[in-house]
């Protein structure tokens, strides 16, 4: 098992999940995040004074799949949450050793 985080514009949150849910991947975590990255940051003006804001919002998706729909869960994350301008995010795939749900005591792939 892989699992995928996703580091992604707000505007693509819906984008990603039709993406995802159109290759059967069902679940999925998200949270709310600030990050900066080559996009560097942006200038706000509130009041009538502008202010430099260096942490950008993103949003963090957290994925866990059998390793054999990792390359189709990465292309469908890729595609859909591109836009082609710096700040689009990254994706981040690592192993996991073992799921368990906590209702059933159910593991492994059959958890997922």
């Amino acid at each position: 098992m892989k699992k995928i985080e996703a580091i992604i514009r707000h505007i693509k949150l819906d984008d990603v999940k039709v993406a995802l849910d159109n290759i059967g991947v069902q679940g999925m975590t998200v949270m709310e995040v600030k990050g900066a990255g080559k996009q560097k940051g942006y200038t706000e003006t509130w009041r009538g004074s502008k202010r430099e804001i260096f942490l950008n919002p993103k949003l963090l998706l957290k994925i866990v799949v059998p390793d054999e729909m990792v390359t189709p869960a990465v292309d469908a994350i890729r595609d859909s949450a591109r836009t082609g301008e710096v700040g689009d995010g990254k994706i981040f795939v690592s192993t996991i050793d073992d799921v368990i749900g906590i209702r059933t005591g159910v593991s492994g792939n059959a958890a997922l």
